[in-house]
């Protein structure tokens, strides 16, 4: 139970001056009596009268030596050990005992950290929650960054923790403060420390690569030392009070557009804790000309990705699909994103560019891609069609030729003159075609009159349309014929299970 100030003063007036027991106290303060006592014991004053008996006392030897050589032992496993040695006391009295003698480690003492101004800044994440976006649920990351001297702030508002999100975080807080300090602080952060044994730490690759790109030193600090870096960490909390506490906005955009006015105006018009007079902005403005100078080019800070692309015209990424040209089909793209763009490379030339989506499932879809794609299947029926009209009639080839002289629809023309060779056969409708050809009109109808004219003089019957299944229209198909050995087989195993008779 916490108690305030004002109670726990009240305690020890009525114990020490007034000399009130404790369950007196308790009474007549509507506390616990265990919690008068906790007020005694950890306000080391001498307790007023002989202190009374207590049935841990013949114990207490052993369970100061037992706490002596194992601290977190639990007051559970002590109060097992006092029974096994003739303790009767109750479970709770004995707690509240083990409390009083147990050794409390020594409180350590910091010294307060002073940086030149720029000297060092300090990194660290902060998570914010989640976003729902269509039918995905995001995390909502926030990145922000310190300087140790003016305590400027840099805050922007990310849906993941990936390396790319941390490196687009250096980079837009080195271009906010148009440069750098010499050191940043790392909290054993899994995108900047790979693995750390001790002293021996292993830095993740992109990360020195960015350090070497604006030649700045990365610096973790060390394992459990949270007070190293406590300036970024008591950012973080000066964000959650005062800046998204109850704060209300529509999307990601917009929040890090207010993150951004907050951080010009709000967060910088603070007191500098290094110098009170001047506001945290004007010891930014100070402090400018000492940090690093920016490179000419920003590192780059695109998402890269290798994914492979199936029969479909669809590249996957961070799950969703995004429509690529037919042509690219099966085979290994790159794709390459930024937080608002999503671009897909094959051998280096851009085949697909997209507005980036952070739904899930969604379809991103491009109408010239998929326009694109039913033309060409479209144009390949129409292809497979003449290659069988041709393969079965060679003469109709030069009636498509001047047919598409004449500017006719050869798509139409072939779906028709295919539907007479289904009905008529393919020696007559080359009768028929080389009749059309020499009377000089490449076209279906005067080809179906031939045809026409040619049955009545034969005095056949009119073809008859059937919807035939694909393996019967094939006629002079070759069937190729089964085995029989394998019914010989199943009647030389049937022998062999039959039983003998004697």
């Amino acid at each position: 139970m916490t108690i305030t100030a004002e109670l726990e003063t009240q305690i020890l007036r009525l114990y020490h001056v007034e000399q009130w027991r404790c369950g007196t106290i308790a009474r007549q303060l509507h506390v616990h009596p265990d919690t008068v006592r906790r007020v005694l014991a950890q306000a080391g004053l001498p307790r007023h009268g002989p202190p009374r008996p207590s049935t841990i006392d013949p114990y207490l030897p052993f369970v100061l030596q037992t706490l002596e050589k194992f601290p977190t032992l639990t007051a559970s496993r002590l109060h097992a050990m006092v029974c096994e040695r003739g303790y009767t006391g109750s479970s709770s009295q004995f707690r509240h005992q083990v409390v009083c003698h147990r050794p409390r480690p020594p409180a350590e003492a910091f010294l307060r950290l002073r940086t030149l101004p720029g000297e060092q800044g300090q990194v660290d994440w902060g998570h914010f929650g989640h976003l729902q976006i269509g039918s995905a649920r995001r995390p909502l990351m926030a990145f922000v960054i310190v300087l140790s001297y003016s305590r400027a702030l840099y805050l922007r508002f990310f849906l993941d923790a990936r390396m790319e999100n941390f490196l687009r975080g250096h980079v837009g807080a080195f271009e906010t403060w148009k440069g750098l300090p010499r050191v940043l602080l790392y909290d054993n952060l899994k995108s900047a420390v790979l693995e750390r044994q001790g002293d021996a730490i292993r830095f993740h690759p992109t990360m020195l690569a960015l350090a070497a790109h604006y030649r700045f030193e990365p610096r973790p600090v060390a394992v459990a030392r949270g007070n190293e870096k406590g300036r970024v960490e008591r950012a973080i909390r000066y964000v959650r009070d005062a800046f998204f506490a109850a704060r209300s906005f529509t999307g990601l955009d917009d929040l890090n557009a207010q993150a951004e006015h907050w951080c010009h105006h709000q967060a910088a018009q603070r007191p500098c804790p290094e110098d009170r007079a001047i506001s945290v902005g004007a010891a930014l403005i100070a402090e400018q000309p000492r940090l690093l100078a920016l490179p000419e080019n920003p590192f780059p800070t695109e998402e890269q990705l290798v994914v492979k692309v199936g029969k479909t015209p669809y590249a996957r990424f961070d799950l969703n699909d995004y429509t690529i040209p037919h042509t690219h089909v099966r085979r290994q793209l790159e794709v390459r994103a930024s937080p608002g763009q999503v671009r897909v490379f094959d051998s280096g030339t851009v085949i697909a560019s997209h507005v980036r989506s952070y739904d899930r499932g969604a379809v991103i879809e491009q109408t010239k891609h998929i326009d694109t794609l039913v033309a060409h299947k479209r144009q390949a029926r129409q292809h497979r069609g003449i290659n069988s009209l041709t393969r079965a009639v060679p003469v109709c080839q030069d009636l498509l030729e001047q047919a598409a002289r004449r500017g006719d629809n050869i798509g139409s023309l072939c779906t028709t003159l295919l539907d007479l060779l289904e009905h008529y056969g393919a020696a007559e409708l080359e009768v028929a075609v080389k009749e059309a050809l020499a009377a000089g009109v490449p076209h279906p109808n005067p080809v179906r009159l031939a045809l026409e004219r040619r049955r009545a003089a034969r005095g056949s019957p009119p073809p008859i349309a059937l919807a035939l299944p694909e393996h019967v229209r094939q006629r002079d198909r070759p069937v190729r014929p089964h085995r029989l050995d394998s019914y010989d087989q199943l009647n030389t195993a049937k022998d062999d299970d039959e039983p003998e008779h004697s």
